[in-house]
């Protein structure tokens, strides 16, 4: 499977300008697209360890849109809270953070189509004895999730998991997704959520120190947001269908949920 995967990346790089003519995809003549993470959700955007660069499933596929529509992308940063703001107000032109596409954020921000779909999961060090699945952990006051503030992650946590009170104490609030799972490690919270292939990301960078307990706690979509009325909507949106018609996407998904962590 990998090494299909591996040459069906290669054929994909090869044969791009047959695709794009094939797709017939807008063409923005090498304007500048100006694109925001934050670097603190492996594997969808991060700091490389060796070089401090900004690396990624998100990074992959964003080059590759504006590749495909004959565009650049300025890379920028910002934290999580400033960065649908941020786009809302066109500082930048589009983000992206593993963002959960839902009513709320669709009033101020607009939303490519999903490039992922995602479910959340209970990640535990791996001796966890106390509780097998949301409803034990509900069950023991003792217990606490780390969230970042905002995020689905968060919210799943206060209404699928505790008692719908979003000042419940049993959450401890965290800057980072990466400051989460770090609090998950040295003991100082119990669970952290998080979806299914990041979960498998820190899994395999981490061997024997953490596990999934327990099923899926509801189901989403990422999309990359956008600034209001923005005229690349439609442009990105059709470079992801044609990446998820032609492999890109499984290949994006193969390097950077299985291979990058079997080589770190």
């Amino acid at each position: 499977m990998k090494s299909l995967i591996s040459c069906l990346a290669l054929t994909v790089a090869v044969t791009f300008s047959e695709l794009s003519q094939a797709d017939n995809l807008p063409d923005l003549k090498g304007r500048t697209i100006v694109a925001v993470t934050e670097n603190a959700y492996t594997p969808l955007n991060f700091a490389d360890p060796e070089t401090g660069k900004g690396i990624g499933w998100e990074y992959d596929a964003m080059n590759e849109i504006a590749h495909r529509l004959n565009a650049k992308v300025d890379w920028q940063l910002s934290s999580w809270d400033t960065m649908i703001q941020g786009v809302k107000q066109g500082q930048y032109d589009i983000g992206m953070d593993g963002i959960t596409i839902n009513a709320e954020r669709a009033q101020q921000i607009d939303f490519s189509i999903p490039y992922m779909t995602s479910q959340q999961f209970m990640l535990v060090r791996a001796d966890e004895t106390r509780f097998d699945d949301a409803k034990s952990f509900a069950a023991n006051k003792d217990l606490q999730f780390g969230a970042q503030p905002g995020t689905t992650n968060f919210y799943v946590a206060v209404y699928d998991v505790l008692d719908g009170n979003e000042n419940n104490p049993r959450i401890t609030l965290l800057e980072t997704f990466g400051a989460s799972v770090q609090a998950l490690k040295t003991g100082d919270v119990d669970s952290v959520l998080m979806d299914a292939t990041s979960a498998r990301g820190y899994i395999g960078a981490n061997p024997g120190a953490f596990k999934i307990v327990g099923g899926p706690l509801g189901s989403e979509d990422f999309g990359f947001i956008l600034t209001p009325g923005s005229d690349l909507r439609q442009p990105i949106n059709a470079a992801i269908k044609s990446m998820q018609k032609d492999g890109t996407m499984d290949a994006l998904n193969q390097k950077w949920f299985f291979d990058y962590n079997q080589h770190h």
